[in-house]
C-alpha cells in the first residue's frame, strides 16, 4: 500500500508544521508500542498488577500525545474537541489501570480497549479531515486499525490474564511497526515536498 504526495500542491504553513511534528509523534507511539508489546510477549505470567501498571503507563503517554495534539493550532477546531476529549479519556483510563489493576481482567481489557478505539477515532478523523495531508492514506489505515484493536479488546472474552496478555502483545507490536513504517514514509515525503 503506497500513497503519495502531490508535489505541485507542496507543504506550507500550518500543514508542514503538523506533518513535521506529527510524524515524530507517530515514531515514539510506534516504538513505545513495540517496546511494551515485546516486554509483554517475553514476560506473559506477569501478575495483573504488573500488566495493569504497564498498560496504564501507555495509555498515560497516548493520551498525553493526544492533548498536546489537540492544544496545537494545527488542528481544525472540532477536531481539537475530540482530541481533547479522546486524550483525557485514555489519561484517565490509564490512571484506572493504576487504581486497582488487580480488581478484574475484564475491566482492564475494557480500558485497554476503549484507549485504543478512541485513539482510533482521533487518528482516522484528522487524518479524513485533512485533505492535503501527506501519507493520509496511512494515517487513516494505522487509525482504523487502532479502531479494530480497540473493538476486539472490548469484544473477545477473556479468562486468564496470560491470554490477555499474549494478545495485547500482539496488537501493540503489529500497531507499533505500523505506526513506525508511517512516520518513516511521512518524514520521506516531507522531505522530498519540501526540499
Amino acid at each position: 500500500m503506497t500513497f503519495s504526495l502531490d508535489e505541485s500542491q507542496g507543504l506550507h504553513g500550518d500543514l508542514s508544521r503538523l506533518a513535521h511534528a506529527g510524524w515524530q509523534a507517530l515514531l515514539g507511539a510506534g516504538i513505545a508500542s513495540v517496546a511494551l508489546g515485546a516486554i509483554v510477549l517475553a514476560w506473559p505470567e506477569a501478575s495483573l498488577t504488573v500488566v495493569g501498571i504497564l498498560f496504564g503507563l501507555y495509555l498515560l503517554v497516548i493520551g498525553a500525545f493526544q492533548l498536546a495534539g489537540a492544544f496545537s493550532s494545527y488542528v481544525p477546531g472540532a477536531l481539537r474537541v475530540l482530541g481533547f476529549v479522546s486524550g483525557a479519556l485514555c489519561v484517565l483510563l490509564g490512571l484506572l489501570c493504576f487504581r486497582e489493576p488487580a480488581r478484574s481482567i475484564l475491566l482492564l481489557a475494557l480500558w485497554i480497549g476503549f484507549g485504543w478505539l478512541l485513539r482510533g477515532v482521533m487518528l482516522a478523523g484528522v487524518a479524513l479531515s485533512a485533505k492535503g495531508m501527506p501519507a493520509r492514506g496511512w494515517q487513516v489505515f494505522v487509525g482504523f486499525l487502532n479502531i479494530l484493536a480497540g473493538v476486539l479488546m472490548i469484544d473477545l472474552p477473556f479468562r486468564s490474564i496470560t491470554v490477555l496478555t499474549m494478545v495485547t502483545g500482539v496488537f501493540l507490536v503489529v500497531m507499533g511497526v505500523f505506526e513506525v513504517f508511517h512516520a518513516i514514509q511521512l518524514r520521506g515525503l516531507l522531505k522530498k515536498a519540501t526540499g
